[in-house]
């Protein structure tokens, strides 16, 4: 049995079908009431990855547990260990971390601390333990989905820096590759996509899959700041906008191991916005 929190999120609602199509017997974890659209079989348990009491009920009989911070999670709560014991004392033998490549890169960055905590608490724990590490998000572009909409406009910063984005479907593929097969305990993947591409070309991706043209307008640093304020933590800002602007040498490079578990390449931004497109029509 496979229990997978964050069940009903980005990565969680192409994790959980794809665990079941294969067979598996899995457990969904959400804090929200039972999720439409659940796949038969799917026992659902709401519970908070955040307080390991409550987790107790889906962890009983498991196997192996899929773990995902989300939202104010990232910053804070009860200490990582408590999640653990509770799995350990369940009988769960694997363990897959969602982390950051940030962690990688930037060890020191304060927007991840915690992140680093549940690293560190997974690699000292009983069970085989694998954390996949991807960078930034192909779906991050949905933030630009109602300026299409309504204005065929993306405004963002930094509009020629490339970056290699990863369709969240692959780590998905990744994530449910390595809760099933054997030989990825103690690895650390980190999961990129097959190119770099920068926000203008995003643009001119989404152009193209619309048929109509989009226009880019670049943003200052300042600018670009003043919007996250409005939904992202103040300590995270600033190391967002330099990922973005001002990326490592790390961050730049493609990384061979989605291919490498999924015996495919990497899927490309392209290919995310085709299966996306309806959020920008």
């Amino acid at each position: 049995m496979i229990v997978v929190t964050g069940a009903t999120g980005n990565i969680g609602r192409t994790l959980v079908p794809l665990l079941a199509e294969a067979g598996e017997e899995v457990v969904a974890v959400s804090r929200q009431p039972h999720p439409a659209g659940l796949q038969a079989g799917v026992r659902h348990v709401r519970a908070d990855v955040g307080d390991a009491a409550s987790m107790r009920p889906a962890l009983d009989g498991a196997d192996a547990l899929f773990v995902l911070l989300g939202g104010e999670l990232n910053g804070h709560g009860e200490s990582p260990k408590a999640l653990l014991d509770v799995a350990e004392a369940a009988g769960v033998e694997r363990v897959v971390l969602l982390s950051s490549q940030i962690n990688s890169t930037r060890p020191e960055a304060p927007s991840h601390t915690r992140l680093r905590e549940f690293e560190a608490v997974v690699r000292a724990s009983g069970p085989d333990f694998t954390i996949l590490r991807p960078g930034g998000f192909a779906s991050n572009a949905f933030a630009w989905a109602e300026s299409v909409r309504t204005k065929r406009t993306i405004f963002a910063p930094f509009g020629d820096v490339a970056l290699p984005v990863i369709d969240p479907a692959d780590i998905a593929g990744v994530a449910a590759a390595v809760l099933r097969e054997d030989g990825h305990a103690g690895r650390t993947y980190d999961l990129t996509g097959p190119e770099a591409i920068s926000p203008r070309w995003q643009a001119a991706a989404i152009s193209k899959a619309l048929g109509e043209e989009v226009t880019f307008v670049e943003l200052s640093r300042e600018d670009a700041h003043a919007h996250m304020a409005q939904f992202m933590p103040e300590e995270v800002i600033g190391g967002t906008l330099d990922v973005l602007g001002v990326p490592l040498p790390a961050e730049l490079e493609i990384s061979p191991d989605v291919e490498s578990v999924l015996h495919r390449p990497a899927r490309s931004f392209g290919d995310w916005v085709a299966r996306n497109l309806p959020a920008f029509r």
